[in-house]
């Protein structure tokens, strides 16, 4: 794990914090209101809600709020394992697959579970000095536990 993980979980548990990250570094999700619902090493859930900056005209969350939601649980696991990490290493995300099963309203939370996954990724990318991709799942799901989306997000990781 990155020796700087708790300080990277610190910053974003703390709600002014995280608010002040998401407005510098991620308008967008700032505005649509998306929330840090749980994090830790291995799992992240991002909360996001049917409101006026997520809905679209068809009475739901606009998709691109939820690929937004789903991107930040798998992202937020993966910087936190590059956080001030040296060797650096970059991350980007190179492909995006979903389906969306149901109508998102009212509260949803994506979840990412990928946690251990994304760090045997960095390591090995720091090892080796190649690039690395891995998929990650991100899973969102009502307040009746029924999944309105799966996103397939693959995450290239590469130490500079």
């Amino acid at each position: 794990m990155n020796p700087s993980f708790n300080t990277f979980k610190n910053i974003i548990s703390n709600p002014i914090k995280f608010r002040f990250f998401l407005f510098t570094k991620l308008p967008a999700a700032f505005f649509a209101g998306l929330r840090i619902h749980h994090f830790d090493a291995n799992t992240c859930v991002v909360r996001i809600r049917y409101s006026w900056f997520s809905m679209n005209p068809f009475k739901s969350i606009y998709f691109a709020v939820e690929a937004m939601a789903a991107e930040m649980c798998s992202g937020m696991l993966a910087f936190g394992q590059v956080y001030q990490r040296t060797p650096k290493v970059s991350m980007l995300v190179v492909k995006m697959e979903v389906t969306f099963v149901k109508k998102a309203t009212g509260v949803i939370l994506f979840t990412c579970e990928d946690g251990q996954m994304i760090q045997n990724a960095i390591n090995e990318a720091i090892v080796t000095r190649e690039g690395k991709t891995i998929v990650c799942k991100s899973v969102g799901k009502n307040s009746a536990n029924e999944v309105v989306a799966e996103f397939n997000i693959t995450w290239s990781f590469k130490a500079k």
